[in-house]
C-alpha cells in the first residue's frame, strides 16, 4: 500500500471504461451511442451515454489494450451477482500468448457463491451491491490486455473502468499472475492442491477460498502446505485453516456461531444461502444464513494477503491444503468438500501455461 503520496512521481494518469475504451487523454465522455443512448437522448453527448457494455452468450469482449509502459493500480467492475461468475477473466502481460490471469471473474474479488458476499480489504474491496476493486499493482512494460468472456447462456450487462499511470516501470517488478482451481467433491479426500503449476522466480502473495461444506461437524483441521523449489516435505507448514486466515479455535464468535471478519490482509466472511422454493404456486429465490455451527451446507469466503509475508520461491512452488474435519472421538476426518481456490502470485516471465476453466465448475 502507497503510504508516500506526498511524493510527485512521474507518469501520466489514464482511465479506461465504456466511456473511454481506449485511455487516450481528452477523449472521454464523447460516445453517441452505449447502452445509457436511450436515457440519454434529450441531453446527447457527454450525459452518460455509454456507461456499460453487453456481452453477448459467448462472446469475448477485451476491458482494455494498452500499448505502452505503465502500472494498473486500480480495477472497478460490476455486473449482475447471480451472472459474474459466468465471465472468464484473463489478463496478458507484453504481448503473451498465454494469461498470467485466468480466474472466473467474482472469483478473483472473493466471491464464488453467485450472491454478492462484501470484502473489505487492502487489495479487494466489494461494496454495496457489488461493487468489486482490485487494488493489485499489475506492472507492464510493453501491453497490457484484459478480455472478459461469457460462457452463459444469455447477454450480461458490465460497468467497469480500469486506472493505470503510464511510467517507466522498475527493472525488477514483476508481473501479477493468477489462477483458479475448484473440485467439487475433492477427488483426493481431504486434499486439495491449490496450485502446482508455477514455475519460475517470484513470490506468493495471496490465496482466496470459496468453501462450502458438504458434511456437519467442525471442518477446518486442515494444514495449509508451501513445498518452494523443489521441496519433498513443505517448507511452511500450517497449523489449521482458520489459524491460516487469521482467526482461530473455529471462528467461533459469539459462542455457538461463526465469527465473519473481513481486515486488511485476513478475512473469513460466511455467505448467504440461496434456495429455490415453491410458496402460494410461485417459485422464488430466498436467501438466508445459515445460523449456527458444524451445519453442513454453510459456505465461506476466506482470504489470505501475504502484504507482509509474501513467500519467496527461484525455481516453483505448490501450494496445498488439508480438507481436514473433525470426528469425534478424538479423531480427524477427511472430508469431500466443495472448494473453489483462487491464488495470486507475482513472477518474472515466461510463466507455465494456466489451466482452462471448465464449465462445470462454475455452477
Amino acid at each position: 500500500m502507497s503510504m508516500d503520496l506526498f511524493n510527485l512521481k512521474k507518469g501520466y494518469s489514464r482511465s479506461i471504461s465504456a466511456e473511454n475504451f481506449t485511455g487516450e487523454p481528452n477523449s472521454g465522455g464523447k460516445a453517441t451511442t452505449g447502452t445509457g443512448g436511450n436515457a440519454a437522448r434529450e441531453l446527447g453527448a457527454g450525459w452518460k451515454v455509454s456507461p456499460s457494455v453487453e456481452v453477448k452468450a459467448g462472446e469475448t469482449f477485451t476491458l482494455c489494450d494498452i500499448t505502452d509502459s505503465g502500472i494498473i493500480n486500480h480495477i472497478w467492475i460490476t455486473c449482475e451477482p447471480s451472472r459474474g461468475r459466468d465471465l472468464i477473466f484473463r489478463a496478458y502481460w507484453d504481448n503473451e500468448s498465454e494469461p498470467s490471469i485466468l480466474v472466473p471473474l467474482t472469483d478473483f474479488f472473493c466471491n464464488a457463491f453467485r450472491e454478492e458476499t462484501l470484502i473489505n480489504s487492502a487489495f479487494i474491496s466489494v461494496n454495496p451491491r457489488f461493487g468489486m476493486n482490485s487494488y493489485w499493482q499489475m506492472p507492464f512494460r510493453k501491453q497490457a490486455r484484459m478480455d472478459i468472456t461469457n460462457t452463459g447462456k444469455k447477454p450480461i450487462i458490465v460497468y467497469y473502468s480500469i486506472d493505470y499511470t503510464l511510467q517507466e516501470v522498475p527493472d525488477d517488478a514483476a508481473y501479477l499472475h493468477a489462477s483458479f482451481r475448484r473440485e467439487n467433491p475433492l477427488k483426493t479426500p481431504g486434499l486439495i492442491t491449490l496450485v502446482s503449476d508455477i514455475e519460475g522466480s517470484g513470490q506468493y502473495v495471496g490465496t482466496y477460498l470459496g468453501w462450502k461444506v458438504n458434511n456437519p461437524r467442525w471442518w477446518g483441521e486442515g494444514e495449509i502446505k508451501f513445498y518452494i523449489d523443489d521441496d519433498e516435505y513443505p517448507t511452511i507448514c500450517g497449523t489449521g485453516t482458520e489459524d491460516y486466515f487469521g482467526g482461530a479455535w473455529n471462528y467461533e464468535f459469539p459462542r455457538g456461531e461463526y465469527g465473519s471478519f473481513s481486515t486488511p490482509y485476513l478475512g473469513m466472511v460466511q455467505s448467504r444461502w440461496k434456495k429455490r422454493l415453491t410458496k402460494f404456486g410461485r417459485v422464488m429465490d430466498y436467501v438466508f444464513n445459515i445460523n449456527g455451527l458444524y451445519k453442513s451446507g454453510a459456505r465461506f469466503n476466506q482470504y489470505r494477503w501475504h502484504a507482509e509475508d509474501a513467500i519467496r520461491f527461484y525455481k516453483n512452488l505448490r501450494v496445498e491444503i488439508q480438507d481436514l474435519g473433525w470426528k469425534g472421538g478424538g479423531l480427524y476426518l477427511a472430508q469431500q468438500s466443495d472448494i473453489s481456490a483462487t491464488t495470486y502470485w507475482y513472477q518474472l516471465e515466461p510463466h507455465k501455461e494456466l489451466k482452462e476453466i471448465r464449465v462445470e465448475d462454475l455452477s
